[in-house]
């Protein structure tokens, strides 16, 4: 998204998603830690103004925040410190018609170079890419218990995406294809949800086995190599239970089909 430069040196960028809900059903999933974990990445949050926020996107890459506004079911923002200095996140839930609620989030930070504004181009690109996980777990997994099993593996293969994706069966994915791995992979199948564009490979599937959830899959270039990640939201009772053997089951498999990097 483009950055919205202002003459006192505010800059900003903001991403929005309507998504299916009462305010208060989207409230919890955008601003306590279990809702946030259940589609973004694993985060706690202290739900009061002064209260701390840490969202984890792997080992000793923890964001932390300090929450400076708590309207509950409305609006709370946090600030971080980053590279431009702090920065103030902003989210906002606004009720629609129909039983939907449009999410918003902007980042602001003051500066006077354009230093840091493909970096925040690039955190926009995430929210939108998350923002569909929103959508789908509010849609499909609303309130239940979840975990998170989160895994990555490096490539110097130029066709590393391939490598990931064509022995799921998911070369060629299309959005509303029925899917399911084959022999020799653990277990998943379900329903391919969204596709994203070739430059920037992605897919996000709802899946029905080993248990339901949600899937994401991406592939992103780090200078030779490229970052292969797969994160996978599971849901229901059971969700804590079987994180732990699918989280196994995948590991292995990564180490196997990537071992140079194992």
């Amino acid at each position: 998204m483009p950055i919205k430069k202002e003459p006192s040196g505010r800059r900003s960028v903001e991403v929005q998603v309507e998504v299916p809900g009462t305010p208060e059903d989207v409230w919890r999933a955008i601003a306590t830690g279990p809702g946030i974990s259940s589609w973004f990445v694993p985060t706690t949050v202290e739900e009061k103004v002064g209260g701390n926020t840490t969202s984890s996107f792997g080992p000793g890459m923890d964001s932390d925040g300090k929450i400076t506004v708590w309207e509950p079911s409305k609006r709370f923002v946090a600030e971080t410190q980053e590279g431009p200095g702090t920065v103030a996140t902003e989210r906002t839930v606004e009720a629609k018609d129909g039983g939907t609620c449009v999410v918003r989030v902007v980042h602001s930070w003051f500066a006077s170079t354009d230093d840091w504004d493909g970096q925040f181009e690039g955190h926009s690109f995430g929210w939108i890419v998350f923002f569909q996980n929103l959508r789908l777990y509010l849609q499909h997994f609303r309130g239940q218990p979840s975990a998170i099993v989160a895994l990555s593996a490096m490539s110097n293969d130029k066709d590393a995406w391939g490598r990931l994706v064509g022995p799921m069966g998911l070369a060629d994915a299309s959005a509303g294809a029925c899917f399911a791995t084959s022999a020799g992979l653990p277990e998943l199948s379900g329903v391919v949800e969204i596709v994203s564009p070739p430059q920037y490979p992605g897919l996000q599937l709802r899946i029905e086995q080993p248990i339901p959830g949600i899937a994401h899959l991406f592939a992103m270039p780090m200078g030779a190599q490229v970052l292969l990640t797969l994160r996978l939201y599971l849901f229901g009772d059971q969700a804590r239970a079987a994180a732990k053997k699918v989280e196994a089951d995948w590991r292995g498999w990564l180490d196997r089909q990537f071992p140079s990097q194992a």
